[in-house]
């Protein structure tokens, strides 16, 4: 009898992040309503949530950190602090009406596919449901990375992640040790600098640095955003087109990022006047190679009085004494078997982003999960769909980050994806049927190698640096070898002939429910068939009409292109 009240939606998706309400702003404007949204949490923002550290804030330009479809007037710096971008999210999720499809501490514990069914089976921490399309826009910065420590277990003091940090915690007087010197720590570091009695940086590698040219947005410019609009999406276009120029230095002409870095090591010289810790603070690979950090306070704190920068990695922790690894001081600074008495440990070590904790969970037609699927490395079509696991879309999947620009453009070329993937459904199933689409590993195969010819000339890939950008084995399945606006051709589409098209004549009933608790016309499948390469359905006669009671959508604003040339479209990036 479970059976039969089980719920049944045409969509589900993982997350209420920048994807998760993108995904579902883009549903409700093709007509879908029958979609939920399951969040582990009890609210949204996903990463800008989770991420509460002391100066956290975003390294993208706060006009082009935003949704095409949902312009903000009212941003209050050029690069936007945490508060502000949540409450952003949380404005779109109002304003879009999304609450209703949101099913708050609702973790996702397992997917698995139904091949006779055709659906997902979909167990959370509050019920079981199925679902037509399954998207996943967990997101890459969701699952925070600690190192195994010898002896980490013991430390008596506090011992918190940049991502879960414990303000429950006095850092004031404190011995504190940073771990890490990533786009966290050098927002945490001199936030919390001013006020611990002595802090200790792990360093195994140096960060470039360049100036933040951050500022308050005054109220004329606001104004002016609010009432003519064509200004804010000029101002997005320009920040967007500048990066866009940028794009071939990362990706063809590595080279030429040396300007960039005799700016990186300017700064450096203006702000450390030690020679020694001046050294060790200099990154010995091409700039460009690992993230490019922006701060203007980082360094004036590194060269504190109270704080000592050591030139290493934390090999184990015995009592409250941190031992230092074998040092990779490029100066032969101080760093490695340094002993440090601390009373707290905060980590800046990343996140699982080519090991992603949800891809243990999702299990695909052929019974294993997608970690399993993805052990030799990351790998899906354009980003989005991986072999052997139908109806399943990751917003940003293997190879869509990027270096250097917003990654909210990225997001939102997959949600284009993810509309059209639903149209070529509802169109393959037809009136009275149901279809799948599963992506062919020859497909995936030669997009991926594809993607892996273009890194291969890329600073990521040559720069001399370990990064994040790559995986255990050293292949690069997190950047785009491209621009966004190239991204955004390649998902504009849904290509059937990369398809093994899945179909099921009407039969038999489906013993599931949709969420107006009738029972679904599309029966369960007896007959599995495959469409011909290059098969296309016929387009359909018009667009899909927005579903009763939507609030009206921001509209483009005068002069504003539709493609990504204008820029004014987007994705998002977290300095988290």
């Amino acid at each position: 009898m479970a059976e039969l009240t089980r719920e049944h939606v045409r969509v589900a998706v993982i997350g209420t992040g920048f994807g998760g309400l993108g995904a579902a702003v883009r549903l409700r404007r093709a007509g879908v309503t029958d979609f939920v949204l399951l969040e582990r949490a009890d609210a949204v923002g996903g990463t800008w949530r989770d991420n509460t550290y002391p100066g956290c804030a975003c390294d993208v330009p706060s006009h082009l950190y935003s949704f095409s479809f949902a312009p903000n007037a009212e941003w209050p710096r050029s690069f936007s602090g945490q508060a502000h971008i949540r409450a952003y999210l949380e404005r779109v999720t109002d304003t879009f009406g999304l609450r209703p499809h949101i099913r708050f501490d609702s973790e996702v514990r397992s997917a698995r596919w139904d091949n006779e069914a055709l659906h997902w089976e979909i167990t959370t921490s509050r019920e079981t449901l199925t679902a037509d399309l399954l998207v996943s826009a967990a997101g890459p910065l969701s699952d925070p990375r600690i190192p195994d420590i010898p002896g980490l277990d013991a430390f008596p003091g506090a011992v918190f992640h940049s991502a879960r940090w414990d303000h429950g915690y006095d850092l004031r007087g404190k011995r504190v040790a940073m771990i890490g010197t990533g786009a966290s720590a050098i927002q945490i570091v001199p936030s919390i600098q001013p006020e611990v009695a002595r802090l200790t940086l792990f360093q195994r590698t140096p960060a470039w640095v360049l100036p933040r040219m951050d500022r308050k947005i005054s109220g004329v410019e606001k104004w002016l955003h609010d009432k003519v609009p064509a200004t804010g999406a000029l101002r997005r276009g320009a920040l967007w087109g500048l990066r866009e120029l940028q794009v071939s230095a990362f990706t063809k002409r590595p080279a030429e990022l040396s300007v960039v870095e005799a700016l990186g090591r300017w700064n450096i010289r203006r702000a450390i006047k030690d020679p020694a810790l001046r050294a060790r603070l200099t990154p010995d690979y091409r700039i460009g190679c690992k993230r490019i950090l922006l701060s203007n306070t980082y360094y004036p704190a590194l060269a504190a009085p109270n704080v000592e920068v050591l030139a290493s990695g934390l090999r184990e922790v015995r009592g409250s004494t941190l031992v230092a690894a074998g040092g990779t001081s490029q100066a032969g600074g101080s760093g490695g078997g340094t002993e440090v008495e601390v009373d707290a440990i905060i980590f800046g070590t990343g996140f699982h982003v080519t090991d992603m904790p949800i891809a243990e969970r999702i299990t695909g037609s052929e019974g294993i999960t997608l970690a399993e699927a993805w052990k030799d490395g990351m790998a899906s079509l354009r980003g989005a769909s991986a072999a052997g696991f139908p109806n399943l879309l990751t917003v940003i999947g293997p190879n869509s980050g990027l270096g250097n620009s917003s990654m909210i453009l990225m997001i939102e070329s997959h949600l284009n994806y993810m509309v059209d993937y639903l149209r070529q459904l509802d169109l393959l199933g037809g009136r009275n049927g149901k279809a799948a689409l599963s992506a062919r590993p020859a497909a995936v195969d030669a997009w991926v190698d594809h993607v892996q010819r273009r890194l291969a000339r890329t600073v990521w890939n040559t720069g001399g640096c370990q990064s994040w950008y790559l995986d255990a084995n050293g292949r690069n399945t997190t950047a785009w070898p491209g621009t966004t606006s190239e991204f955004r051709k390649e998902t504009r589409r849904v290509d059937l002939a990369e398809y093994q098209v899945l179909r099921a004549p009407a039969s038999r009933p489906s013993p599931t429910t949709t969420r107006n608790g009738r029972l679904p016309q599309t029966p369960p499948p007896d007959v599995v068939r495959e469409v011909p390469p290059g098969g296309t359905p016929a387009e359909p006669s018009g667009p899909c009409p927005a579903p009763d009671g939507e609030p009206a959508l921001a509209a483009a604003p005068p002069g504003a292109s539709p493609t990504p040339a204008a820029g004014t479209e987007g994705a998002g990036e977290v300095a988290a």
